[in-house]
């Protein structure tokens, strides 16, 4: 029985079960406050897309963080220690600490969140493909999902606020669009050839292309046993078959990894854009994750920010707001991290700056844990004019100064090949 004066629970629908939709759902019921217990009046649902060819496969997330967090129970493997390599072979090897990179497999993730959703009798998973989200019928505050149940039988779900995590079909219009798209094979060496206390964040010994520039990237997981893959930044994907080449020069001629067996492999593309993604679809209805602009532009870290994200929509709606309020829609990026992200990518694609050696001289000069929480939008201003003071000054500034002149043009359609990761949806 409800008690006297206890307000009566608002439906919320999270739409997605992928980093963003149960990382808010995660937070909703109660995980990660300073007294971690349910909140008994919840009433959640989480749509998830059912098994099919429309279902995300597995994939990889990874995040910074100085202690272990709300996930840990799901982390693969951690590192401490990083390398890059400049496109010489000169090596840059730094300590992260106190900071570690953590890697979380989205299969390991779902099941502990649904395990934890399964605990609260407030909240429930629903397999369903979304059409769409509207204004309620009836004309009461909130949405309605519109979706359909793996048997095709029509679906509806009335809420107060929806938490739509599906990515975006189209990107928003903006002055600099780049992706970062890889594929990357989970490797078995017949030798032992990784240190797994090191992960190689960035190798640029790789042919760059004629515009934006590559890099492997290598996750040891054991001495036998890594991610190791083959990522761009530029403006258009490749061919399945252009990566698998990559992918094997790579590993053979310059890692000499020698006999290996591809036990998984795993693709993305992530967007890295200035272009302004509108967090709000209605009064009721809020895009989070990608979608929402949790992904940061010059970077493609997202996972971070989407428990930024998540913990605010979760405070907000903990303090019960005015009936009839507006959804909240928080910021995942701070606007001056965002103006800085424009002038990065907008050297890096006007050619004006060399990435691998831009990226190799700020581990080179900048204190590890510094630069790292500059690509995760945690710096202070006093660390990012340090980290601004070691950049190509001229390129930046001229950069900076056409940057207000420039028209936001239309990015043409993504198309189904775009399906955001963490991981860095994140890496």
């Amino acid at each position: 029985m409800r008690r006297t004066g206890e307000a009566e629970p608002r439906p919320l629908v999270v739409i997605g079960g992928g980093a963003a939709g149960l990382s808010l759902a995660h937070w909703l019921v109660g995980h990660g406050n300073e007294e971690p217990r349910p909140r008994p009046r919840l009433d959640l649902t989480v749509v998830e897309t059912p098994e099919g060819p429309l279902r995300p496969p597995p994939r990889t997330w990874c995040f910074w963080d100085d202690r272990p967090g709300e996930y840990e129970q799901a982390v693969t493997a951690q590192w401490s220690r990083l390398r890059l390599t400049d496109p010489d072979g000169n090596t840059v090897e730094t300590e992260a600490a106190p900071l570690r990179y953590r890697m979380l497999r989205s299969t390991a993730f779902e099941e502990l969140v649904h395990h934890r959703l399964g605990a609260h009798p407030g909240a429930r998973i629903v397999r369903a493909t979304v059409q769409g989200v509207q204004n309620r019928p009836d004309g009461r505050p909130g949405a309605r999902v519109v979706a359909t149940d793996p048997a095709g039988r029509p679906l509806t779900l009335d809420a107060r606020y929806v938490f739509d995590s599906r990515p975006p079909v189209r990107l928003p219009a903006a002055r600099t669009t780049l992706l970062q798209h890889f594929r990357g094979w989970f490797v078995r060496t017949a030798r032992s050839r990784f240190d797994p206390s090191t992960a190689h964040l960035m190798d640029f010994r790789l042919p760059q292309p004629t515009h934006g520039l590559a890099f492997g990237y290598v996750l040891p997981l054991a001495p036998d046993r890594a991610l190791v893959e083959y990522t761009e930044f530029s403006r258009r994907p490749l061919a399945t078959a252009d990566y698998e080449r990559a992918l094997h020069d790579y590993t053979h001629r310059i890692l000499g990894l020698g006999a290996l067996t591809v036990e998984e492999t795993e693709q993305g593309v992530i967007p890295m854009t200035d272009g302004r993604f509108p967090r709000r679809a209605g009064p009721a209805c809020v895009r989070i994750g990608t979608a929402g602009g949790a992904t940061r532009p010059a970077t493609g870290y997202t996972f971070a920010a989407i428990q930024r994200q998540s913990r605010a929509i979760a405070a907000a709606l903990a303090r019960q707001p005015t009936p009839g309020r507006a959804a909240p829609a928080p910021a995942p990026h701070r606007r001056r991290a965002l103006a800085m992200d424009a002038v990065l990518l907008r050297a890096l694609d006007t050619g004006r700056i060399d990435g691998p050696r831009f990226f190799t001289d700020l581990f080179r000069h900048t204190p590890a844990e510094q630069v790292l929480r500059f690509l995760d939008g945690r710096s202070t201003p006093a660390e990012e004019l340090r980290i601004g003071l070691r950049c190509p000054v001229g390129p930046m500034l001229r950069c900076a100064a056409e940057l207000p002149l420039l028209p936001r043009r239309a990015v043409p359609r993504t198309g189904p090949e775009f399906a955001p990761d963490s991981s860095e949806e994140d890496r």
